[in-house]
């Protein structure tokens, strides 16, 4: 049995208050959300290829390996553009209600993908998740683009961690990261190009000024740091601890964008009541999932 002290517990609240941070950080940079994608996934990249120098770790995979890991980029890139944009046309409650979904689509795209029935426990779950965004949809009307790109991110979310949990049976956390990270740019680097020499005089492709700061942030505590210590606490705590706390993430990033945008991120009651409904699903799956009610 693993035994954890406070110092284990405080860093594991860390990587998570570090990752709903992450979209505070898209609304606070003014540049494309294309070009955030890009110079961050660039970035975090080069880090990763030293974490993995110092730490001697060999790169080397097959052929076959190689292009699956950079087209899963493709889909990782695609999702972070989704998240950063959702959260610079509404806001970062909006956003992150709608990435709060996530759990949803992992308990339908499991199922798909390993040929097995969908749960009881799932559907029901999955009709609170529904009521939750009804709610938002009823009374937050003038974001509803916001989080519907907010939801479709949540989508790409769960689609390429169950893509990982089958390279994770191959390759270790720490390539799959790299190479994918390698994908995101590449896939990215075209648009940019493209939006860079043809695209309005109005659209920011170059960061300026504290968006290198906000970028480097992204790319090396949210990114590097937050991924290196994720895989040292993962062997520290239980899986279902471990991914218990991880759907804190909503909750401290609503909270963190509350303090720092103060009343821009002021919402109605009926987005807290919706975002509470969704969020206690998510917090429900894992307990009910170890019930005796899982196998139903």
């Amino acid at each position: 049995m693993k035994t954890n002290n406070i110092k284990d517990y405080i860093q594991l609240h860390l990587v998570v208050l570090i990752a709903g941070f992450t979209a505070i950080l898209g609304a606070l940079i003014s540049a494309h959300s294309l070009s955030v994608v890009f110079f961050r996934t660039l970035l975090a990249s080069g880090g990763l290829f030293i974490y993995l120098y110092l730490k001697n770790v060999s790169i080397k995979v097959s052929t076959k390996a190689t292009w699956q890991l950079l087209a899963t980029g493709g889909i990782i890139a695609l999702h972070w553009f989704t998240f950063f944009y959702a959260a610079k046309i509404s806001t970062v409650a909006i956003c992150l209600a709608g990435f709060s979904t996530g759990s949803l689509w992992t308990s339908l795209l499991e199922p798909i993908w390993d040929k097995r029935k969908i749960r009881i426990i799932e559907v029901g779950l999955g009709l609170m998740v529904i009521v939750g965004l009804y709610l938002i949809f009823l009374f937050e009307v003038n974001h509803i683009m916001g989080l519907f790109v907010g939801i479709f991110s949540a989508f790409l979310s769960a689609l390429f961690s169950v893509i990982n949990s089958r390279f994770a049976t191959k390759h270790s956390p720490q390539i799959i990261t790299f190479y994918e990270m390698m994908g995101a740019t590449i896939f990215t680097f075209v648009p940019v190009l493209y939006l860079f020499f043809e695209g309005s005089a109005n659209l920011k492709i170059i960061p300026q000024g504290l968006d290198w700061l906000w970028i480097m942030i992204l790319a090396f505590v949210c990114t590097v740091y937050a991924f290196a210590e994720g895989v040292e606490l993962i062997r520290k705590f239980s899986a279902f601890t471990f991914n218990l706390t991880l759907n804190l993430e909503p909750v401290y990033g609503i909270i963190l964008a509350y303090l720092i945008f103060g009343e821009k991120e002021q919402m109605t009651t009926g987005f807290y009541a919706g975002t509470f409904i969704i969020l206690a699903s998510v917090l429900l799956y894992p307990l009910l999932k170890k019930s005796k009610f899982s196998n139903n």
